[in-house]
């Protein structure tokens, strides 16, 4: 039986999914969730976020992107401080509380620029970006790629939170955390907690419809072909670097967006939270969902966080043997994550059953007969 012609559009099937998607995150989760979990579904959509990044830039880049805590914190600080210094504006404070308790005074010259609010939304959007072409400029221009840029990028996520723990002037090891309000909203507010799950709701609407359309182009088309046969590419004329550097800096801009979301929704922002463990959380929530497809990194993360919640609650102990376990299942046996094996199970019904046989043998008992001759064929003959 086959399918309708209106499902068989494939533009159909894409704003139809899209649509599910906003109805299952706009209606049904804030309908069935209680506030709790509405929040805690509001910080995984946060790691999906991240996770679409990697998939553009790891499935489809071959950039195994060890580091993306580094842009993750970025975004996270900067807002972090952002909503720091107009808490202390609002009560007529000339410094954070954290820097009175600790016996600061005196405003870090770093820190008031990110008083104003236009200010620290351009930051975030534009810094990660920046930092991340630099850092993809230096490496890719001289070939770094492989395990190398992997142990590279991963040392910088370390570097990193080994920076920020030695900083008090930021809170130190214990972070920031004790945010009132965001952007003049009260965060104690339940319908203003809402808000922000429906925020990070439509921006993942937002970034998975962007990684799609970069997939789909001839962009993406070209960024497959360096993952592939980088040497064949360079030798048509294309430069494998540029290619790159414009996946890891949108996976970058990515991931310091979803820093931002992340810090008004969980209400704290620390060390442990742009590390190496992080980053590496990242990437098996990508690998287990499916690097290479779409959706598979979205609903990878989306579910490794939920199911590292749910058993941490019951085993808080064993749910980091588990994830390595998954871990190493997917990367052994099913390479294309939870996504393909759908395909996988499709090929193997394929293969299984048995072949029709297309034509059916005359019977051997009956006599051959004669093929028939026109009549004008035997005049002729005559």
């Amino acid at each position: 039986m086959s399918s309708p012609r209106w499902f068989a559009n494939s533009s159909v099937r894409v704003w139809g999914g899209f649509a599910i998607a906003a109805i299952l995150l706009f209606a049904v989760a804030p309908a069935i969730l209680s506030d709790f979990r509405l929040n805690l579904l509001a910080k995984f959509l946060c790691f999906a976020i991240v996770a679409a990044g990697i998939g553009l830039a790891w499935g489809r880049g071959g950039m195994l992107t060890l580091g993306q805590g580094v842009f993750f914190g970025l975004g996270a600080y900067i807002m972090a401080m952002h909503l720091q210094m107009a808490d202390a504006t609002r009560l007529g404070n000339d410094v954070p509380d954290f820097m009175d308790i600790a016996g600061i005074r005196e405003l870090p010259a770093y820190w008031q620029p990110f008083a104003s609010a236009p200010v620290a939304i351009i930051a975030i959007l534009v810094l990660p970006g920046v930092v991340a072409a630099v850092l993809g400029y230096g490496v890719f221009k001289r070939r770094v790629k492989g395990a190398y840029f992997a142990i590279l990028s991963q040392a910088l996520a370390a570097a990193l939170a080994i920076l920020l723990t030695g900083q008090q002037t930021i809170g130190g090891f214990t972070g920031l955390s004790d945010f009132r309000a965001f952007f003049g909203f009260k965060l104690s507010d339940p319908l203003n907690r809402q808000m922000l799950f429906f925020i990070a709701a439509g921006t993942l609407l937002a970034v998975v419809a962007v990684v799609r359309q970069l997939m789909r182009s001839r962009y993406g088309e070209l960024l497959v072909a360096v993952r592939d046969q980088e040497e064949r590419v360079r030798f048509l004329g294309y430069d494998p670097a540029n290619v790159k550097i414009v996946a890891y800096v949108v996976a970058a801009f990515f991931a310091g967006i979803a820093g931002a979301l992340f810090t008004p929704i969980v209400g704290i922002i620390s060390p442990a939270d742009i590390g190496v463990v992080p980053s590496i959380a990242f990437l098996i929530g990508v690998a287990i969902g499916g690097r290479t497809t779409l959706l598979g990194p979205v609903l990878g993360a989306i579910g490794v966080a939920w199911a590292q919640t749910a058993l941490s609650e019951q085993f808080p102990s064993g749910w980091t043997y588990l994830q390595g376990v998954l871990f190493i299942v997917v990367v052994g046996f099913v390479p294309a994550g939870l996504a393909g094996l759908w395909p996988m199970l499709g090929r193997f019904v394929r293969e299984r059953r048995p072949k029709r046989e297309d034509s059916v043998s005359a019977p051997t008992d009956l006599p051959a007969q004669p093929l028939p001759v026109r009549t004008e064929e035997k005049v002729e003959s005559r």
